[in-house]
């Protein structure tokens, strides 16, 4: 056995699901949740392996074994995420009549489609991310913020160095980092840095992240305004960053840019933040949580350009305040966005479920 799957208990009274195929940032969040969760929990994983080694069983072998409950316990939890998960559980329970009490979170910060809605409203409990998503859930039992480890996300001795080590060109990195696609604002970005970075000669920009085959045009056209542009060695595609790296590029960057046109909560700035990085954020997600303009950052609208190019100039004059606005960023995290935070709220939701079967 793996040893990170022996963290897992053969006897479950929580079944963690993750049936999506592809890496997502949900993917990301469960990645990092589960080996956590299983310290306090006898837990069980469901789905596709983690690129924290952990094997997931099959949806067939959660089934067979949820049909009697985990010993001490009168019925196992499923925490789902996305709505195949909570379609598949909702037939487990009412359909197969399976011993089990279901779990979803939701972070969609916009009133769900009706499907949905029905199926959210299936649920035994329902923990939302964001205050602003909890009032699309009328049946939402928690808000719990998502949050990061922060033994993984840290800060560089030396952000300058770091950035050195990377052999771009410059002194600072200003990265955006996610999927390079129209709404995760990428072109926003590249805009943005085309006009900005002929006034900062020190800065290097870089995103992080894969286009896919639909979206490999949208790369290349932004591609060639960059090379017009004269900003072919200052502005980088670096593609796909491997999830166990990504941490190294935050660590390099003094500046993460977060401007998607829309986001459910946003985990990215909030993982550059712990690595010490000062914040320029659009209007969406969580954001407005962690970027707290004149201390830890600055907020633009969603789709601003020229917004964004002044934000980033604002931050990146004085590379000392730049630091400073990092640090306090870190903080904040720290004391309001950890892992174990997360994990405990969520543990909380849990208890309650067990407590009030033996009430």
């Amino acid at each position: 056995m793996n040893t990170s799957d022996s963290l897992l208990s053969d006897d479950p009274e929580v079944i963690v699901f993750n049936l999506k195929q592809r890496y997502t940032g949900v993917s990301a969040t469960i990645n990092a949740l589960v080996p956590l969760q299983a310290t306090h929990w006898r837990l069980g994983f469901c789905g596709t392996r983690m690129s924290n080694g952990i094997n997931g069983m099959t949806l067939g072998q959660a089934i067979q074994l949820s049909r009697k409950p985990p010993a001490g316990r009168s019925f196992r939890i499923w925490h789902v995420r996305r709505d195949p998960e909570m379609m598949a559980a909702i037939f487990a329970r009412d359909v197969l009549g399976l011993p089990i009490k279901l779990v979803f979170t939701s972070a969609a910060q916009h009133l769900h489609g009706r499907f949905p809605r029905w199926l959210i409203s299936k649920m035994d409990a329902v923990i939302s991310t964001t205050p602003l998503a909890a009032s699309f859930v009328p049946n939402t039992t928690a808000v719990v913020p998502h949050g990061i480890d922060l033994s993984r996300f840290s800060p560089p001795p030396d952000k300058l160095k770091a950035w050195a080590d990377s052999g771009l060109p410059g002194q600072f990195g200003i990265g955006v980092f996610g999927r390079v696609r129209p709404d995760k604002g990428s072109d926003v970005f590249v805009h943005a840095m085309i006009q900005a970075l002929p006034q900062l000669p020190g800065a290097t920009a870089v995103i992080a992240g894969l286009a896919q085959p639909q979206h490999q045009a949208y790369q290349q056209d932004l591609q060639r305004q960059i090379d017009a542009a004269g900003l072919h060695d200052r502005i980088v595609f670096l593609g796909e960053v491997p999830a166990g790296e990504v941490h190294l590029w935050y660590q390099r960057c003094l500046l993460c840019v977060a401007c998607p046109r829309y986001e459910p909560f946003g985990l990215t700035p909030f993982e550059a933040a712990a690595t010490g990085c000062a914040l320029v954020c659009s209007r969406t997600g969580a954001f407005d949580q962690l970027a707290i303009p004149g201390e830890t950052g600055e907020m633009v609208d969603t789709g601003d350009v020229d917004g964004l190019s002044r934000a980033v100039l604002s931050v990146m004059a004085d590379p000392v305040h730049s630091a400073h606005m990092g640090e306090a960023a870190r903080v904040r995290v720290t004391e309001h966005f950890s892992l174990a935070r997360e994990a405990e709220g969520i543990g909380q939701v849990y208890r309650q479920l067990f407590e009030k079967a033996t009430a």
